[in-house]
């Protein structure tokens, strides 16, 4: 789809998606930068990798900025040394807590770089939930392939990342109009500097028709909580799509000691029953919509550097909501009748989840 600046496509399946990033990055001319936070060296990271070598042996500069911790089966091998050799920039993301924690720096759940990150030529970007890794290839994501101004936006993002790696000098964001249909917004873990985080909240304090989220990982500040509740409580429609099960089952739990609350406030929750659901994205009134890295847990939403996609584009969101509506179709709605006549066993672990909840 498009509007008069930026053109964009959806993604709801991954194996299409990568198609298409190895087709952009096959007719790179200029640069390549590759922002990610899980890369594995499997049969679609290899193809990435060789075409990536390819462009470079041609003179376009390739840069990779990888988490250490989410991509760990490359931490302390020759790759970074390999790719050099093929004319590939590559830099880990380790970490901002200092060695003297006695923690290892790499593994750290806690403020890692989750962005994903494609631009091509300052030209076409591509951003979304989805990670290198063929274990996503049935995965439920939702991504997008984006031009015009906003890919601008994108570089100027990775270009401060990467200065931030590997230990070179800021540079300021690239100023952006508060009007702008399409915007790259950041989260960075520090007050003040949570842009996605208090973009979403503003959105669900102004909604007034209604909320669609869908997030894998679901273990929410106690002010996205308040702020969800009050408006599901003064009339606005909040529809919640998470997992019936994902890859983490102690968030699971987290998420789960939320329902009650949610669903007396009003909040309508559906588990999804398809393949892992790891789409991250909200519409609100159909005019305001995000998609990107960011989860719905406190390590995402506190603690890790994230970026997503915001606009208020009404034809972008529509796209989105009929993703929703779909997803929905596999979904199976949570009663609170059922929930609070459970046994009391099943109760318990969500319980004594709670006491480390805002550490999820």
């Amino acid at each position: 789809m498009t509007d008069s600046a930026t053109k964009w496509r959806l993604y709801t399946e991954n194996q299409e998606a990568w198609l298409d990033m190895l087709a952009d990055c096959a007719r790179a001319k200029e640069s390549i930068v590759l922002e990610q936070f899980i890369f594995v060296n499997d049969e679609f990271g290899q193809k990435l990798l060789n075409i990536c070598a390819s462009r470079a042996a041609e003179g376009v500069k390739v840069r990779f900025l990888w988490d250490a911790a989410g991509s760990f089966t490359f931490w302390g091998s020759n790759i970074a040394e390999d790719l050099k050799k093929k004319g590939i920039e590559l830099t880990f993301w380790k970490t901002l807590i200092p060695s003297y924690f006695k923690v290892p720096n790499f593994r750290s759940w806690y403020f890692r770089n989750h962005r994903r990150t494609l631009v091509i030529d300052d030209q076409i970007g591509y951003t979304g939930s989805l990670c290198i890794d063929q274990r996503f290839k049935n995965w439920r994501d939702t991504n997008v392939r984006l031009e015009g101004s906003i890919v601008r936006q994108m570089k100027n993002a990775f270009e401060r990342m990467w200065a931030r790696a590997i230990g070179g000098r800021k540079i300021p964001p690239k100023r952006t109009s508060l009007r702008a249909e399409f915007q790259y917004l950041t989260n960075y873990p520090a007050p003040g500097r949570r842009y996605v985080y208090s973009s979403l909240l503003d959105a669900v304090r102004r909604a007034k028709d209604r909320i669609f989220i869908t997030t894998p990982y679901f273990v929410p500040t106690h002010r996205l909580t308040r702020t969800l509740t009050a408006a599901a409580e003064r009339g606005v429609e909040v529809r919640l799509i998470i997992p019936e099960k994902s890859d983490h089952p102690t968030v699971d739990l987290g998420a789960r000691s939320f329902f009650k609350k949610l669903l007396t406030s009003g909040v309508r929750i559906f588990l999804y029953s398809g393949n892992m659901i790891h789409n991250k994205a909200a519409i609100v009134d159909d005019t305001w919509a995000t998609i990107g890295s960011m989860n719905l847990d406190s390590a995402s939403l506190l603690y890790n550097f994230e970026a997503n996609i915001v606009t208020t584009n009404d034809k972008f969101a529509e796209e989105l909501v009929e993703h929703f509506k779909k997803d929905l179709e596999e979904s199976k709605e949570v009663s609170l009748t059922e929930w609070q006549n459970r046994f009391f066993l099943e109760k318990i672990p969500e319980i004594l989840i709670r006491l480390v909840r805002k550490f999820l």
